[in-house]
């Protein structure tokens, strides 16, 4: 059994590529002002950071709360092209503030904005690896927050969710070995209001979230911890704690005992399963018990024969989500048929749908090569 210090060190020692997502509420002063001084701690950290090898990657909050500062707006609008507008504002502030930041370290920033559609396109998904890692190149800081000013799904909360999943799906796209979400508590608490260093399994993790009282409320860890089941799926590890703590980020990566750390699955995934993984489905197919089984126990492709139902209308080569008879996600993958033909061939053996499709047939509907398991 190895000790709490030994878990650090054996997932945070050797990171060299690290993901860093700051809020809104860390980013502002008690009067809700952009804090300056501590975005400069921030970027003093990053430096050092730089200058030992490590890349670190900052997924920033924080535009609407500039963008209604700017225009001295007392609480957010209600109207959607105005809150836009307030986020385009806001934007600009908060860039001119991280670039402030990094201009005594000789360290240029790179403004990144991403919609969801960003991940859920394979070709786009890649290319905002490819970009992130030429600003790298180029020595400047990748700064990514959503594109709210084009962008409704955040602006309701059904996108990324603060963020939190937006630093998660960068973590996925650049591979990186950790994720580091600053917030202004100290991790994941449990009931008696003290953090939990090490999590193993992100359902014991929700446990402590439903009985939670932290500052920042129910929604806000249950986002976290979301982010943390997605990136230990894939190998890598996330830690949440207090961005207010002194030269936290090198501290965590030196393998002090601070926030919470969440102990990656053994195997690192592909960045195809990553991706898969990541995209919104763009349809649902209903499996019975057998090949529910099939799939989590056996690593097998999913068959005609089990389908039940199917819902969406995604095509051939989209992402749909396997769902099992007691309604949760069972995997995730790539079709080979479109909604239409699922249709057709559900219930039915493999020389049923030969004899119905003629040369058009596969024999799976997903491939087990292209399914990702849900844990």
């Amino acid at each position: 059994m190895f000790t709490m210090s030994e878990l650090r060190i054996q997932h945070l020692a050797s990171v060299r590529i690290v993901v860093v997502k700051l809020g809104t509420q860390l980013l502002n002063d008690r009067e809700g002002r952009l804090d300056a001084g501590f975005v400069g701690t921030v970027a003093g950290q990053v430096a050092a950071l730089r200058a030992k090898g490590v890349r670190v990657t900052i997924v920033s909050s924080g535009a609407i709360g500039a963008g209604l500062r700017e225009l001295n707006l007392a609480k957010r609008p209600t109207d959607l092209a105005k809150l836009q507008a307030v986020a385009a504002v806001g934007q600009r502030r908060l860039m001119d503030v991280w670039a402030a930041a990094f201009a005594p370290h000789q360290m240029p920033v790179a403004q990144i904005l991403l919609t969801r559609e960003d991940v859920d396109d394979r070709t786009r998904f890649l290319n905002v690896r490819n970009t992130i890692h030429a600003a790298h190149d180029f020595g400047a800081v990748p700064v990514i927050n959503e594109n709210d000013t084009i962008s409704t799904d955040e602006l309701v909360k059904i996108s990324f969710g603060d963020n939190d999943i937006l630093a998660a799906l960068v973590t996925h796209a650049l591979r990186a070995d950790l994720l580091v979400l600053l917030s202004v508590v100290d991790g994941v608490l449990d009931a008696d209001g003290k953090a939990v260093r090490l999590v193993e399994s992100v359902g014991r993790a929700r446990e402590l979230v439903r009985a939670e009282k932290s500052a920042l409320g129910r929604g806000g860890m249950n986002s976290k911890v979301e982010a943390a089941r997605m990136v230990t799926e894939s190998g890598e590890a996330l830690v949440i704690a207090d961005g207010r703590m002194e030269n936290v980020i090198p501290r965590i990566l030196g393998g002090e005992e601070l926030g919470t750390l969440f102990v990656p699955a053994g195997r690192k995934r592909t960045g195809r399963s990553r991706w898969i993984g990541s995209a919104r489905p763009d349809g649902r197919i209903f499996v019975d018990e057998g090949a529910s089984r099939a799939l989590t126990e056996k690593n097998r492709s999913l068959l005609p024969a089990g389908i039940v139902r199917v819902e969406g209308a995604f095509g051939h080569g989209d992402v749909v989500e396997i769902v099992s008879p007691a309604g949760v996600c069972v995997a995730r993958g790539l079709s080979n048929y479109s909604a239409a033909d699922v249709e057709r061939v559900r219930g039915k053996k493999t020389a049923e749908v030969r004899a119905l499709l003629g040369d058009g047939a596969y024999d799976e509907v997903v491939h087990r090569d292209n399914l990702v398991v849900c844990v």
